[in-house]
């Protein structure tokens, strides 16, 4: 038999299916999917099994020959593939339509513990071992032991550079192992060994001194099950010694068994409720449901304005296709967002939900995906990495608040979850529902066009109210010498909800104390050595800090270029308007969610309970705050600074202030309490804010398709941007310029080539960067142009030390 592997080395040069040849030992063991350990070259790496066939098929006529030239795979790593023969066609899909290796694909679909570790060791041959050597150094060392090669280097940095010698001269050798991180949770658990016939004839011979014995027996029976030696030493307050006397007497056994973990092991959740339908939740899903009964692929986009039902209509939908023994995949944009659809789906379906996301343990993460390969769960809940859940039987895919960019991900492979979700569902002939109050404008558009079947939802459950938005236009508060952040309609609304003990969100896009820091004197602005961007303060720990590469500098009390004391904090984070509450509202209960908040694993959790149970007044936070969650006595939203977002140099900026401002509206009023919205802002007249004011997402989707038509955008045209780096700033410029030499004479009339240009942040970790932009529409082979590009420039750009990424459908032009 013959295995096609891919193996654990993500370059272009090796980006195909290598044959290995399996021997007979280990054929009952593989299979398609399998991870193996392979030699490569002088290394052993780990690999992953794309396909088999028989070496009859290989092309001689006995396939004897074919094998005898074929190395043979040394281990099998998994008793059960952690690949489903569907998630390796997706890979390649991936790697085709992102330009990414067919390994990287396939490794972002398995949890970080699964990724192999290839270790290098020495060791003595027989001829070393045969006269030991006098001196002290490495090769003694080696006489006695084996050593990484790692280890080598750090004791014996001066004789590493002879080993090459000594492994010719036959005195040592190269040794390769392939690790993982596998870590299984084990306990120790107690089994009642004795029938119930057997027992009644025991505990009469068990004396009276001897009480905890019997009434360890008597509870094994009562429960008829296996109990973790922890509960029977805490129920019973036995010694291990007297277990181990029953244990001799064959009446009880004691072993180690394998559980798995699980992060919700100490929650209990009551029994969900259903609401009844509205009359949209109820078109909605009459549509869904004949789709899901259909059992061909589908899809659908929600539109539902906040506070709508649209979560009602996802667990019916969910709810059908589990009745149909099929199994369901749901994704939220935010980790902040998983505890309360946890919550919901755990009251909802039980035991039969995972959850995958990164604010878990690594050894908790691959528990919850072990239970999907082995079938012990039907749906799974997570953020981005969560859609290559390995279900064999995927009936619904549901991505919740489609259009964040947080679905986009940022490093190789740069996949978008939507566009995946889309490949497996139609793998699966499932169906694929996008649900947001704002949809992406490509999103919504492809729905005006049949690729997606529209479905709206625009009254709130219960013909609730939507909330009455106030604009507040921060120019005019200056005029009236208010240099508060807080506008005079706000601070009074805040007045009137805290006598009112209801509770208020307020939003801003900015984490830390200031966004600069900067001379009056001089005008010097303190900036990160290593990126062209300033430090943010963080007065937390007094400390400026570089939100791209983590550089730090405690603050400054002089201007380091001109001496001055007079150097102080601009612009406003999150750290500062929790400090301004506190001063105008002596005594307000502030819980803060950003980024330097919810670091602690569970502290998203723990932060949103306490606002939920009512131990906050305010919940202050950036964006992870601005959608899905539901508190009912929340009553006043309030957005500080609604142009942040507004003037950044990318063209979905109108596009993302109307989403933010929309959605964070969208937390205000959602249940008996009417609700209000104090939007400031610079720049009241721009239309995405005012069409946010009157919550008009189809009056703001018409106006902004006017602007990307004229400046040929998406969804017009699409995307490619092609990003260079290196420290030298000539170098990563003859590097565009070849890639852009290529491709001028290869493209199509319609598509344009914007660039070579500096990015708009032009160094992030000491690395010059220049980009390529292409505009293009009718060019199906795009994508096959530029991994024939990057084949032509690679070997330059390798020799040179040049870093270059190609992102498809890019959602982050900086």
């Amino acid at each position: 038999m013959i295995a096609q592997v891919i193996v654990e080395v993500p370059v272009n040069r090796t980006n195909r299916p290598f044959d290995y040849a399996v021997p007979k030992w280990l054929a009952p063991m593989i299979a398609i999917g399998s991870r193996v350990v392979v030699p490569f070259g002088p290394r052993k790496l780990q690999g992953y099994v794309i396909n088999l066939y028989d070496a009859e098929e290989s092309g001689t006529q006995d396939g004897a020959p074919a094998l005898l030239k074929l190395k043979e795979i040394e281990q099998v790593q998994d008793d059960v593939p952690p690949l489903t023969l569907e998630l390796i066609q997706l890979a390649e899909w991936m790697s085709r339509h992102y330009l990414c290796t067919w390994v990287s694909a396939l490794q972002v679909m398995l949890p970080a513990v699964l990724k192999g570790k290839t270790k290098k060791w020495l060791s003595a041959t027989e001829q070393l071992l045969a006269n030991q050597p006098q001196q002290p150094g490495l090769l003694q060392e080696l006489y006695w032991r084996r050593i990484e090669f790692e280890e080598a280097e750090k004791q014996f940095p001066q004789e590493i550079k002879q080993v090459p010698g000594w492994v010719k001269a036959g005195l040592i050798s190269f040794d390769y192992q392939v690790t993982d991180k596998i870590t299984r949770k084990q306990i120790s658990q107690v089994t009642l060994l004795l029938s119930d016939e057997e027992l009644v004839a025991v505990l009469p011979t068990i004396p009276e001194r001897s009480r905890r014995a019997r009434q360890l027996l008597l509870l094994l029976q009562e429960t008829r099950e296996p109990m973790p030696l922890s509960d029977v030493l805490a129920e019973t307050g036995m010694a291990r010694s007297t277990l181990k006397g029953l244990e001799q007497k064959g009446w009880i056994r004691i072993e180690q068994v394998e559980v798995f973990r699980d992060p919700y092991a100490n929650r209990t959740f009551a029994k969900g409720v259903k609401h009844p339908f509205t009359t949209w939740q109820q078109l909605a899903y009459t549509a869904i449901e004949a789709a899901i009964n259909a059992g061909e692929h589908a899809a659908f986009l929600l539109h539902g304005v906040t506070g709508s039902g649209k979560t009602e209509v996802y667990m019916e939908a969910i709810e059908r296709t589990l009745d149909l023994g099929r199994e369901a995949i749901f994704l939220v944009p935010e980790i902040s967002l998983t505890p309360q659809m946890v919550k919901r789906f755990k009251e909802r379906f039980g035991d039969r939900v995972a959850v995958l996301h990164s604010a878990l343990s690594q050894g908790e993460r691959y528990d919850e995906w072990r239970k999907i390969v082995h079938g012990h769960v039907q749906v799974a809940v997570g953020a981005r990495s969560a859609i290559f859940a390995p279900f064999k039987n995927l009936g619904l895919v549901i991505i919740d608040e489609e259009h964040e960019s947080s679905y986009k991900q940022e490093e190789t492979p740069r996949y978008h979850a939507r566009d995946v979700a889309m490949q497996r569902t139609k793998n699966n002939n499932g169906v694929l529902i996008l649900g947001s109050a704002t949809p992406a404008l490509e999103t919504y558009a492809l729905a005006t066009r049949g690729r997606y079947r529209l479905l709206t939802m625009s009254e709130r459950v219960g013909n609730r109210p939507l909330p009455t938005v106030h604009v507040v236009d921060m120019r005019d508060e200056l005029r009236q010498e208010n240099r508060s952040m807080f506008s005079r309609s706000l601070f009074s609304l805040i007045e009137d909800r805290l006598a009112k003990r209801e509770q208020i969100v307020l939003f801003l896009n900015r984490r830390g104390f200031s966004t600069f820091v900067m001379c009056r004197s001089c005008g010097y602005t303190l900036t990160c050595p290593h990126c062209d961007i300033s430090l943010t303060y963080h007065k937390t720990n007094h400390t400026s800090r570089c939100h791209y590469c983590g550089y730090t500098v405690a603050q400054p009390q002089h201007c380091p270029e001109c001496q001055s004391p007079h150097i102080r904090f601009f612009g406003t984070g999150t750290q500062k308007v929790e400090a301004e509450l506190a001063q105008l509202f002596p005594g307000i209960r502030v819980i803060r969610m950003d980024v330097d908040t919810t670091s602690r694993k569970g502290a998203h959790e723990e932060l949103l309970d306490r606002f939920r149970t009512g131990q906050g007044d305010v919940l202050l936070g950036t964006q992870m705050i601005a959608k899905g969650l539901d508190f009912p006595k929340v009553t006043l939203v309030g957005v500080i600074a609604a142009d942040t977002s507004l003037h950044l140099p990318d063209f979905r900026a109108a596009e993302k202030t109307f989403q933010l401002l929309t959605q964070v509206g969208g937390r205000a009023g959602r249940h008996e309490l009417k609700g209000d919205v104090v939007i400031q802002t610079y720049t009241p007249e721009h239309f995405s804010i005012q069409h946010a004011t009157h919550h008009d997402y189809l009056s703001f989707y018409e106006e902004e398709m006017r602007h990307r038509r004229q400046a040929g955008y998406p969804p017009y045209f699409r995307l490619v941007l092609i990003t260079f780096s290196h420290e030298d700033v000539p170098t990563v410029i003859r590097a565009a310029d070849l890639m852009a030499q290529y491709l001028k004479p290869r493209l199509a009339e319609t598509t344009r080539l914007l660039g070579p240009v500096a990015s708009p942040i032009a160094r992030i970790k000491d690395r010059f960067r220049f980009q390529l932009m292409l505009k293009y529409r009718d060019e199906p082979r795009v994508t096959d142009l530029l991994a024939q590009a990057a084949a032509q420039t690679q070997e330059w750009q390798k020799q040179h030390g040049v870093l270059m990424t190609i992102d498809v459908d890019p959602q982050v032009l900086l």
